[in-house]
């Protein structure tokens, strides 16, 4: 049974960036490591309301992090006059015990975000609301933003309070997996039901980032396939015949003739 790669993993190095940039010999390499993990499980549980995407981490010589957060709310990550980040920073300082800098970037459209498109979809789930209606929602609002060629979403688990777990995908348009210079955004959730956990991932397909002369990358996307199909249809339309008023001749009054 085929399974998945991370659609971030795989293209990493060829069209996508790592999420942290260090460097470490092998005696600290673990160590710093385990502390990005703890930073991100700290980030996300404190912020999990906040619409969290992305977090970037980098670390310079001097024992100083720089902390780069990805969010559809700024606004509740900073707090009134700062006092959100500023508790954030000790939590994080007190225990990493070092030097952090944080830096908030606002995601402009929510519904092109894998992440968030996942952790929305969760939140509906836990609100019971079905399953079905929150995955074709997700994907309507999605596509209408018109900057996306396609997406997928997938959950498990006992949907609908089923006893037995199953899966059920939808999606729409293209999403190129195995297409490298495909940009692909990936997400995952997962939904905190009576029934048990219920997963949810997302796949967005935003282009294709294609390398330029100057060694620089341009995203191109294609066309929208209905939008192509009308357009063949049209140029059919034109290369017909115009038909005359005539009644067209059967077989037999020609061999009468």
């Amino acid at each position: 049974m085929g399974q998945k790669v991370s659609p971030h993993g795989l293209r990493v190095g060829i069209i996508k960036d790592w999420d942290s940039k260090w460097y470490a010999n092998k005696k600290n390499f673990s160590e710093l490591l385990v502390e990005d993990f703890n930073i991100r499980k700290i980030l996300k549980k404190e912020l999990y309301t906040s619409g969290v995407s992305r977090i970037y981490i980098d670390r310079a010589a001097n024992n100083r992090i720089h902390i780069n957060i990805f969010t559809a709310k700024p606004g509740m990550i900073v707090g009134r006059g700062g006092e959100n980040i500023k508790k954030l920073r000790e939590q994080l300082q007190t225990m990493t015990g070092k030097t952090i800098q944080l830096d908030i970037s606002e995601v402009e459209n929510a519904d092109t975000d894998a992440q968030l498109v996942a952790e929305n979809i969760a939140s509906q789930l836990e609100r019971r609301i079905a399953f079905r209606r929150a995955m074709k929602g997700s994907i309507t609002r999605t596509m209408r933003s018109g900057s996306v060629e396609g997406i997928k979403i997938m959950t498990a688990g006992r949907l609908g309070g089923a006893e037995i777990a199953r899966s059920e995908s939808y999606s729409e348009g293209n999403v190129p997996l195995s297409t490298l210079r495909a940009d692909i955004d990936y997400g995952f959730a997962e939904a905190n039901t009576t029934y048990g956990k219920i997963g949810v991932k997302v796949w967005i397909c935003k282009g294709e980032i294609l390398p330029k002369a100057n060694g620089e990358s341009i995203l191109m996307r294609k066309e929208p396939k209905k939008a192509r199909a009308q357009g063949q249809g049209g140029q059919r339309d034109n290369r017909r015949p115009a038909r005359s008023g005539k009644p067209r001749q059967g077989r037999n009054e020609k061999d009468a003739r």
